[in-house]
């Protein structure tokens, strides 16, 4: 979900310390869903410069979330590949939001939480038509949480 990058259901200073900025948590949600992916498919995904790219890939090598690998493709540049720590600590920050999501729709009867859900598919959805770059989704036979948690990014 595009509105949870503001982190308002998890305030730093209630989070707890050994959790991930946000840059780390975008990078390896859409390496875990593309597999391998170059600094320059990077760039081209999130529009952003190769600087930028390297300093987030840099601190991620350094705590173990990615690794680089040769491209699985063949192609000349490495690759970044999400490690096993990166998933779980991915998926736990995942958690985080969504908790925290769910506390704050707590009090919403399941007909308001539907039709939000689908105005906020439409919306991530329409943003990514305009600005040229869609995010990727999990394939329709995925099993359910990952596609209940990818709708959340």
């Amino acid at each position: 979900m595009l509105l949870g990058r503001h982190s308002v259901t998890t305030p730093r200073g209630k989070r707890g310390g050994g959790l991930m900025d946000r840059s780390a948590y975008l990078l390896l949600s859409r390496i875990e869903l593309e597999g391998p992916m170059s600094v320059a498919e990077l760039s081209d995904a999130f529009g952003l410069g190769v600087s930028t790219l390297n300093r987030q890939t840099s601190a991620m090598l350094r705590a173990g979330l990615v690794d680089r690998v040769p491209d699985p493709d063949g192609g000349i540049a490495r690759k970044f590949r999400i490690t096993s720590v990166g998933r779980d600590r991915l998926h736990k920050e995942r958690d985080v939001v969504v908790n925290g999501l769910g506390r704050v729709l707590e009090h919403w009867s399941p007909e308001e939480v539907t039709a939000f859900t689908a105005a906020l598919e439409r919306f991530n959805s329409d943003v990514e038509r305009y600005v040229g770059r869609p995010w990727p989704r999990p394939c329709e036979d995925a099993p359910p949480e990952a596609v209940a948690s990818a709708s959340t990014e």
